[in-house]
């Protein structure tokens, strides 16, 4: 199996979270809490954009910063709220903010089929090539699908390939146990659930960085 993510690992990806996120009702609840975040299903899925976006932009200049992020304004909607610079007009609606979402993760898929191998981005967890930047594009697309799901009441599993080259990328400290199957400890790797013999993470961090 290819343990190194690739831009069409992404893009298969946003195919599969567009199309769970147009199957919810007509009078699904947007407003309903992401799972266990503290911002509702509308705002996850800006933050979703917003962060699709932030790693197309990290990799697009001509000499892209190793110490901080390419410096767009970013504002908070509410106490609490994410910090982005991506926002869907709520006049668009759901079909909007879909669109919103797929025009970020499309860009971030155009701009890492592009990127030079050798290119090197600022990450606060790591300096990252292009295929660290879409490996951080899938987890925070699989496991926000799933908190945005959960409020939602959809079901969401991602294929099992896809969370086995994020885990092997990004979480070199987790064990994958042959008895676990991927998609759960993706899940129980970004402290969202628990497994047998594994209480839930409280705290847990990805590591973007290149290694040998």
């Amino acid at each position: 199996m290819n343990d190194i993510p690739t831009p069409d690992d992404l893009a298969r990806a946003l195919r599969l979270a567009a199309a769970t996120l147009r199957g919810a009702p007509a009078d699904a609840d947007w407003s309903r809490p992401a799972g266990t975040l503290g911002w509702d299903c509308w705002s996850t899925a800006e933050h979703l954009a917003d962060d699709l976006l932030a790693y197309a932009a990290q990799l697009g200049p001509a000499v892209p910063p190793r110490d901080r992020y390419v410096p767009f304004l970013a504002a908070r909607q509410f106490p609490g709220g994410p910090n982005n610079f991506v926002r869907a007009e709520r006049e668009a609606g759901v079909d909007g903010l879909i669109e919103v979402l797929e025009a970020s993760g499309g860009l971030m898929v155009a701009i890492a089929r592009t990127a030079s191998p050798d290119t090197r981005a600022y990450h606060p967890w790591g300096l990252a090539d292009p295929a660290g930047f879409v490996a951080m594009s899938l987890v925070e697309l699989l496991v926000h699908l799933h908190d945005i799901a959960q409020g939602l009441g959809l079901p969401w599993e991602p294929p099992a390939d896809l969370c086995h080259r994020v885990l092997t990328r990004l979480f070199p400290d987790v064990t994958v146990d042959p008895a676990d199957a991927p998609w759960p400890t993706l899940l129980w790797a970004t402290g969202r659930t628990a497994l047998p013999g594994r209480p839930a993470r409280t705290e847990w961090r990805w590591h973007a960085e290149v290694r040998a």
